[in-house]
């Protein structure tokens, strides 16, 4: 046997269906289409998502596709897995991780989290300490100093406290 021999067995490949040829074939006038509308037209083939120039389901449903929290409080996180290398009685505080290179900058209030093992006492000045982190900073024989900042006003579109001061002054007035 060589491969000019070789056969493709009968009714292993099937004729393409050819529409619009005449009503004796079964797919003649509208070739299978339907009768009018966006999909019986030349080029009438859309996205399963659209929805005909309705606004768009992922569009309309904003969390969806994520949402952010303007007022989130976003922290610098050490673990004490990253402060285990420190020398016993040092002071941990947001300058000094910088300058070890823990951390880029101190723009964010500094959190600590109990991931990986503590052996020596740390002094550690931070805005949160999470429970574990605490244990075992305290069972190492270290300190903890928790960092207490005035929280601000959660105000909208930039106003301050003098305008609303002076709105209810007025309305007091009247």
């Amino acid at each position: 046997m060589r491969l000019n021999d070789i056969e493709v067995p009968s009714g292993i490949n099937k004729d393409r269906k050819r529409v619009g040829r005449g009503a004796g074939s079964g797919h003649g006038k509208t070739a299978g289409r339907g009768t009018k509308g966006q999909k019986a037209r030349t080029g009438g083939n859309v996205p399963p998502r659209f929805e005909g120039g309705q606004t768009p389901l992922q569009q309309t449903l904003p969390y969806k596709r994520g949402f952010t929290n303007i007022w989130a409080q976003r922290y610098n996180i050490v673990n004490l897995g990253q402060l285990a290398s420190m020398e016993k009685g040092t002071d941990v505080t947001g300058e000094s991780l910088v300058a070890l290179g823990i951390l880029r900058d101190t723009n964010r209030p500094l959190k600590v989290l109990g991931d990986g093992e503590l052996g020596v006492a740390l002094n550690i000045t931070a805005h949160k300490v999470s429970e574990g982190a605490r244990q075992k900073i305290e069972s190492a024989g270290g300190s903890i100093t928790l960092i207490e900042e005035p929280k601000e006003p959660r105000r909208s579109k930039g106003r301050t406290e003098a305008p609303i001061r002076a709105m209810k002054a007025r309305q007091a007035g009247k």
